[in-house]
């Protein structure tokens, strides 16, 4: 099995910027590598999340090497206002699977090795194949085509329906291969990749958890606390954006106070850190191809006030 290596690792650091005494959230803690990182940079005390029981065991050597500073939960990003005990001044979210995840054919997410057809970041929840082999034709076709963004998703669900039930990931991949032709193989993509993705996303309602995850973090983050989102798929990177961009602008409401319904005015939320998305530098992706889909996007927490009521 390969060892997780953190994406953007000195970027996300420089971004985040912790500091002695700062309180932080790596709210995905996968292998640990921002945690430890983040530990490494500053006298200061993390908190980590993850739903994968897997990665908080992982994590416990860790915990034990940062004595009293690392906390380690196993939960949801999105409930990470609960999780913290008062306000943080760092969040960073590493979205999608992690590398472990990914490379144990036992959690269903590759197709690269036989295994069964789960794709579960925790242990709860719809499989993958309780979903594939319940769902209509129409339903499977709109998840693949809105999660997938893959242009031949009927042709897919349809050969899908034709060939259940389907139990592992190298039958699956095998029926889209099939079902998308020869033609689908001059493409540096595997065929099975856009269809895998949109099936891990809905499973794991990766975006929805995103959409409440960045409320959570606006909720718990101290003022001027720092956001720091990676993202690997412009799914992810369209949430992330159209959040941090609207959140970061002056808001009008209607205020009972103001005069003649005079609008009342809220002031941002965040400042953007990054206007433009961070790339990985070519150096990273040589040495981790992996990282060359990464976006990183951030924002500095400006607690909010209201003028002009």
């Amino acid at each position: 099995m390969n060892a997780h290596v953190p994406v953007m690792l000195t970027e996300v650091i420089e971004t985040l910027a912790p500091c002695d005494g700062g309180r932080y959230i790596d709210g995905t803690f996968g292998g640990g590598g921002y945690a430890q990182a983040i530990l490494q940079a500053a006298k200061c005390d993390v908190l980590g999340i993850d739903r994968d029981p897997d990665a908080i065991a992982r994590g416990e050597a860790l915990k034990e090497r940062y004595a009293g500073r690392l906390t380690l939960v196993l939960g949801r990003f999105s409930a990470m206002d609960t999780y913290a005990e008062r306000e943080v001044d760092g969040v960073v979210l590493d979205l999608g699977v992690s590398s472990f995840q990914f490379d144990q054919a036992e959690r269903g997410f590759s197709f690269r090795a036989d295994g069964p057809l789960d794709m579960r970041m925790g242990v709860d929840g719809e499989r993958a194949a309780d979903f594939v082999n319940a769902a209509d034709e129409r339903t499977l076709a709109d998840v693949i085509f809105r999660y997938g963004e893959e242009r031949k998703a009927r042709s897919i669900a349809r050969a899908i329906v034709a060939a259940r039930p389907v139990t592992r990931t190298a039958e699956l991949a095998a029926i889209v291969e099939r079902a998308l032709g020869p033609a689908a193989r001059r493409f540096a993509i595997h065929p099975a990749t856009r269809t895998f993705q949109a099936l891990r996303i809905y499973v794991n309602d990766e975006l929805g958890e995103l959409e409440r995850g960045l409320e959570a973090a606006t909720r718990t983050l101290a003022n001027h606390g720092r956001l720091v989102i990676v993202s690997f798929h412009s799914l992810e990177d369209r949430v992330v954006k159209h959040y941090l961009g609207e959140r970061s602008q002056i808001a009008r409401r209607t205020s009972r106070h103001a005069p003649d319904g005079m609008p009342a005015r809220r002031l941002p939320d965040y400042r953007l850190l990054t206007t433009r998305p961070r790339m990985p530098s070519a150096a990273e992706i040589e040495r981790n191809p992996r990282a060359r889909s990464a976006r990183l996007r951030a924002a500095e927490r400006l607690r909010a006030r209201t003028i002009g009521a």
